[in-house]
This record gives C-alpha cells, structure tokens and sequence, in this order.
C-alpha cells in the first residue's frame, strides 16, 4: 500500500525502503499490542495452555496454565505490516511471506495437537514435523532458484568471492539451513523472552546485511554480492516490531509462550535471511546462542547413547544452569547479552575482505 501511494500519487517518501521498514515496524508493534491481550483471553478460557512435562524443571511446574500458541499473533501481525508496506509482488519478499506462511502453520499443527491431547509430547512426531519443514524448506528453495535472479554459488565469510556453484544442490542447502535455523530457535525457546529478544538482534543484524545486498552501491563498497533483495528487510522490520510488542507480554514472568507456530517460524525465516544475503555460515555467529542450544542437545544425545553418560546436568543447556540452581532471570539476561555480543562481531566482520 506505502508503496503504491508512491507511485500513484509520487509520494516521494515512502519509495525509500528505510521509511517503509519504520512504519511496517510500527503497524507490526500497535497490532501485536492490540491483538495479544485479547489472545491471552481467549486462550485461558478456551484453555489453549501449555503442557509441561514431568521431567522439567520444577520451576516450569508453576507455568503449566500459561497461554501458548502466541507466535500466531505476532506471526499475523507481521504480515498484516509487511503487506501494507512491501513493494506488490516483490519476488524475495514474497518468498519471506511464504517462508512465515508456512513454518507458521506446521507449527500451529503441532501446538495445537498438543493442547488438544494436553501433553507437550503428544505433538507432531519428530519424523513428521522435520518432513513438513523439509518439505516446506525445499519448496522455498525451488522457488529460489526458478522464480529469482539470485544464483547458486557458495559464498564464506572473509572471502569477496564464491568458493563455487552449487547448481541444484543449493536447493538441498539451503533447506538444511533453514530447518537446522528453526529447530535451533524451537530449542532455545524453553525460558520466557530466551529466544525472543536474540531473535531481534538476528533479525536486526540481518536486516542491515539484506538491505546492503540490495544496495548496488553499498554492497560494492563493502564488497559483497549484489540482488534486489533489499524489499526483505521491510518484512524484518515487521517482525521485530511484533517480538517487540510480544515481549511486553512474554518477558519473565511471562504472560504468554511463543509455542512451536512462534519459534519454527522466526528460525525458518531467520535461515531464509541468511540464504538470500548469501551469509548462510555468518548465521553460526548471528545466531550464535541457538548454534550453542543446539549443540548442547546433540553433544548430550550423542554421548548418552554411546557412553551411557551426561555431559549435561539437563539439555538444553538454559536447564543445564537453572539445574545449577541459576535464576531464570540471570539466565535470560546473560544468554540476551551474549546474543548481541556476537551480532556486533558478525556487523563487524562485514568489512574484513
């Protein structure tokens, strides 16, 4: 809409996806703000809480009748903005939209099979949930490579050119990014506001690298490749206007859980970011919180199986310190400024070429 009043009327200041971000920013909050406390209500009369499980915590017992399924508000309200502020039928922006889409609805699928049997195991099964977002993953992915210009090659870190062309393997790639992103934001999504506010420095961080893609001149300073990507940064704003807005409600002690249609979505479309900023392994550092809940769960797996032996009090690692008769809150707070420690590292790296 923001767009097509510049175009219609030559309304100079909304062809500037600067300004376009700020507003789709601001429409995401206020809807996010208006929408959630009604949300709250719905779900606590319709009991739509989430399960906990025996083995937690017994910190997490007291959380038992808190709403869940809250990223479908926030998950909404960002497109609801995005639309009113995008270009119309801007490719990579409509491959963002379809990447919140459809992430957003297997994790609704899998909150909801939950509440109904009300067991936070009685879910999708593991095999089921991670076929859905192959499958949505690699659609992407095809939608990619045969409706965009971006090409196939495989850029690093440090290095102004790509190692080599991928061809139809990029299309396998980059859905092993985006589901390893989204599992690895539903992993650290166990604390009220954990994955929350690094999703907003990933996102912001991501935004800037989106943006300079798609700036001829600024991605050619700085010597990175170059794609009309740029429209993207606008559904970024969006986002993290709603994870702001869902943050008043989800800060600790939280008022409401992101559940599954929340955390699988911001992972996927965190990946999504990376693969068309072709920053797919500056994601282990912007991401770096999720890299490491994620590694925590495998190394703990992994060494159960073979050495009948924890490496962990609990995995993730979070219930590892709160194990450790750490406070959830010093929890939240250490891994939030860790998260944008390793944001400010990965902006940095930008210009080491």
């Amino acid at each position: 809409m923001l767009y097509w009043l510049y175009e219609s009327f030559n309304i100079n200041l909304f062809q500037y996806i600067s300004v376009r971000a700020g507003f789709a920013f601001f429409i995401a909050l206020m809807l996010t703000m208006f929408l959630m406390p009604r949300f709250i209500r719905w779900a606590q009369k319709t009991s739509s809480v989430q399960p906990i499980n025996d083995w937690a915590p017994d910190s997490h017992q007291a959380k038992a009748k808190t709403p869940t399924m809250g990223g479908i508000v926030f998950i909404f309200a960002t497109i609801i903005a995005s639309l009113t502020s995008i270009k119309f039928l801007d490719t990579y922006a409509l491959g963002g939209l379809i990447t919140l889409l459809l992430f957003s609805l297997i994790g609704f699928q899998d909150d909801w099979s939950k509440i109904r049997e009300n067991a936070n195991l009685a879910g999708l099964s593991a095999r089921v949930k991670l076929l859905l977002q192959f499958l949505a993953a690699s659609a992407i992915g095809f939608f990619l490579c045969y409706f965009s210009d971006m090409n196939t090659e495989l850029y690093v870190p440090f290095n102004k050119s790509p190692l080599f062309e991928m061809g139809y393997w990029a299309i396998a790639f980059w859905a092993l990014i985006m589901v390893g992103a989204s599992n690895a934001v539903n992993l650290t999504d166990g604390l009220d506001g954990l994955a929350t506010v690094p999703s907003i420095f990933s996102l912001l961080t991501l935004a800037v690298l989106v943006y300079i893609t798609g700036n001829a001149i600024i991605s050619s300073y700085l010597l990175l490749p170059n794609f009309p990507v740029g429209e993207v940064s606008i559904i970024a704003s969006a986002l993290v206007g709603s994870l702001v807005g869902f943050l008043w409600f989800n800060s600790h002690p939280a008022s409401v859980f992101m559940g599954d249609s929340g955390s699988l979505t911001l992972g996927a479309f965190i990946g999504y970011m990376g693969i068309i900023s072709k920053s797919e392994f500056l994601l282990i550092l912007i991401g770096f919180i999720f890299v490491v809940e994620t590694i925590s769960v495998i190394l703990q797996v992994g060494s159960y199986k073979l050495r009948k032996k924890r490496v962990f009090l609990m995995a993730p690692i979070h219930h590892h310190f709160e194990m450790k008769q750490w406070a959830e809150n010093k929890i939240i707070v250490r891994f939030w400024i860790i998260a944008m420690l390793s944001n400010l590292l990965a902006l940095i790296s930008l210009k080491i070429r």
